[in-house]
């Protein structure tokens, strides 16, 4: 499975939970959704595709590379702002924060091909800082590239996935505060089966799993809304 760098820590609990369910193996690669979607295009051997949006999915089955009826919409994502744990930058005026003049550099994920840097970009425009932070920001390859600047000291702040920022690795190393759902479109994330897909009765059992009140549960505790949400 190719998925969205956003789901890594969600997603290796919901397949290892699948693994011990059924004894079947599910070997998922991270990266960012546009990137996926160029490869699966040229033909790349993914069984399924877990993008950070819609729109890719939807690209893919108008070019009829996808299962039909296979398309779900599994999750909605969240952006915070989110910086070191000895960062004296205060979060309370949320992205205004990014204004100060310690802030040297700012990593998002590439706004060309991650949704999430769309949604980082949309929101910066929205508080009206982005004009102002341009020529600071760091573009990681994906939004899990992204959050690996700020964690290591490369950046000294992030626009990051919150499901990230939930995650072992930056929980308990800095802060974050969230980025109102209104201030950027909606990251609607779906996925879908491959029409080139050699494991085609599989995918279809991990995507009946993956529509289980269960992983919707997982999901959730993984920082995602689930689709139909209202903003908050």
């Amino acid at each position: 499975m190719a998925a969205a760098a956003d789901l890594q820590f969600a997603m290796q609990d919901i397949a290892s939970r699948f693994e011990k369910q059924t004894g079947k193996s599910v070997k998922v690669i991270y990266g960012s959704s546009g990137n996926f979607a160029q490869q699966l295009q040229n033909g790349a051997p993914f069984d399924m595709f877990f993008s950070a949006n819609l729109d890719y999915p939807k690209q893919l089955e108008g070019a009829g590379l996808t299962e039909p009826g296979t398309l779900y919409q599994y999750a909605k994502g969240k952006i915070v702002i989110w910086v070191p744990k000895q960062s004296a930058l205060d979060l309370s005026g949320g992205l205004k924060a990014l204004l100060n003049p310690a802030v040297k550099k700012i990593a998002i994920a590439n706004p060309a091909h991650a949704p999430y840097g769309k949604a980082a970009v949309a929101a910066m425009q929205k508080e009206n800082v982005y004009d102002q932070v341009k020529d600071k920001l760091v573009l990681g390859e994906n939004i899990s590239q992204a959050a690996s600047f700020v964690v290591s000291g490369a950046a000294d702040a992030g626009i990051v996935a919150y499901s990230l920022a939930l995650s072992p690795t930056m929980k308990d190393n800095g802060r974050y505060a969230a980025i109102p759902a209104d201030d950027y479109p909606a990251i609607e994330q779906a996925c879908v089966i491959m029409k080139s897909s050699k494991n085609k009765p599989l995918a279809r059992q991990f995507l009946a799993f993956i529509q289980s009140g269960a992983v919707g549960d997982t999901l959730k505790s993984y920082g995602f809304d689930m689709p139909g949400a209202g903003k908050n």
